[in-house]
């Protein structure tokens, strides 16, 4: 004979609770809080408490008399503006006051990411479905944990998350570019004895949270040339600035600086071989899938 499990559903959400958890977390206090609501402050802390209880995660935890979201409330917090949004939209829809909302879709992506990338990603996303893009950009560290809580569903990146940051995470290769050392036309008595000619040069160089930087350190050992690191940025826009104002070389795939090329305010000095732009896609496990972001992680490509 088989043996048969009873089927055990998930607790109900309160949705008073958590509604009330939202305006706390809004007010980012209990009594601005069962003021706006018109409630009794213990009221509603013993209904926080009781919500808290119900999902079994603490949402808050206070520091210096001031609430702050926990990681759980965090993702808690985001999830609740999205369900009374769109319960909103619901009852407006019902009604025929509005069309209902576009799918949303948050890209984030690193400063040292070329902008034609996420041009070329978000054109590739509106292709898949008419939708809200919100785009972010910042620190690896930063962007991954915004990835990891949800708050993003694509990270544009040029470096493979670590086995710690990785956790939940899958990343996919979207580009690989060679890369060659470009700079203002005063250098290009540099390309004679190339690389040779590089040792003691000015270089402008991404910091270590791209694999191109590593790339480049290889390289240099391989190749026994010294570069004399003027600044170490990840932000592409600057770099190119520098660059073309003869402040340094910049290592870069060719079409990063087409346009700088086509003016002739930068050339190409020569290819650093071995050297690579690789650019990843990376996204988070959840259990609701947000379609488009499924889609571009399994099929978009910059090649």
């Amino acid at each position: 004979m088989h043996s048969f499990k009873p089927y055990t559903m998930s607790p109900w959400i309160n949705y008073h609770h958590l509604f009330y958890f939202k305006v706390i977390a809004e007010e980012q206090s209990v009594s601005k809080a069962a003021e706006k609501l018109r409630l009794g402050q213990p009221t509603l802390s013993a209904q926080l408490k009781q919500f808290e209880s119900a999902i079994g995660v603490s949402l808050f935890e206070r520091q210096h008399k001031k609430l702050y979201l926990t990681e759980e409330g965090k993702i808690a917090f985001d999830y609740a503006r999205t369900i009374f949004k769109i319960g909103s939209e619901m009852y407006e829809v019902l009604h025929d006051k509005i069309k209902p909302m576009r799918l949303s879709l948050c890209i984030a992506s690193l400063d040292s990411i070329p902008k034609h990338a996420i041009l070329d990603l978000t054109k590739a996303a509106l292709k898949v479905s008419p939708c809200q893009i919100t785009l972010l950009e910042g620190k690896s560290d930063e962007l991954m944990r915004e990835l990891s809580a949800h708050r993003a569903d694509l990270l544009v990146t040029n470096f493979i998350p670590t086995a710690i940051d990785a956790k939940g995470l899958r990343h996919r290769s979207i580009a690989k570019n060679k890369v060659s050392l470009f700079g203002s036309p005063k250098f290009k008595t540099l390309k004679k004895n190339f690389p040779a000619s590089l040792s003691g040069q000015p270089v402008l160089l991404p910091t270590y949270d791209s694999k191109m930087r590593y790339d480049i350190d290889h390289w240099s050992q391989l190749t026994s040339v010294h570069l004399d690191v003027l600044t170490e940025s990840q932000d592409i826009a600057v770099k190119k600035l520098m660059a073309t104002d003869g402040m340094g070389l910049l290592p870069a795939a060719a079409h990063t600086v087409s346009k700088q090329i086509r003016s002739g305010e930068l050339i190409e000095i020569g290819k650093l071989q071995g050297v690579q732009e690789e650019l990843f896609l990376v996204t988070a496990q959840r259990k609701i899938a947000n379609t488009i972001a499924h889609e571009l992680f399994k099929n978009f490509s910059l090649e």
